[in-house]
């Protein structure tokens, strides 16, 4: 087994050392981190996998309470898979809200781009674009 420092780990999952000591704390993680005889944290690529698995989430806009939440249930084992798909639901429909909104957001500024170029290659500089433009809601 891989026994990797906190710091590789950092490295391997674009998380501070703050960050990693944080999720630890707040119980984060599915199995403990091992401590050397200095009492060095030592990880495995287990961590790392499951970090990773987390930064997505968070990235993604899950709050910690739920990252937590779904620690506890795959911490759990076997048995709860019905939460688990449940609480996966429940954040795939507020990323799929997320996405749409932004989708949204790209067409109005896709709008004021065209919208400025075409000024710009006129060389009007007396027509101002304020408004939202043809944006569908």
């Amino acid at each position: 087994m891989t026994e990797l420092s906190i710091g590789d780990v950092a490295l391997r999952t674009g998380l501070s050392v703050h960050t990693l000591r944080f999720y630890e704390r707040e119980g984060i993680l599915t199995t403990p981190v091992r401590r050397n005889s200095g009492g060095r944290r030592l990880y495995g690529q287990e961590h790392v996998d499951w970090l990773t698995v987390c930064t997505f989430l968070r990235a993604s806009g899950m709050p910690l309470p739920e990252i937590r939440r779904y620690t506890e249930l795959v911490r759990e084992g076997m048995g709860n898979e019905s939460e688990r798909l449940e609480l996966m639901r429940r954040h795939q429909k507020l990323v799929g809200e997320r996405i749409a909104r932004l989708g949204e957001c790209m067409d109005l500024i896709s709008h004021k781009v065209r919208v400025y170029e075409d000024i710009v290659a006129a060389g009007d500089p007396g027509h101002e674009c304020v408004g939202p433009g043809p944006v569908q809601r």
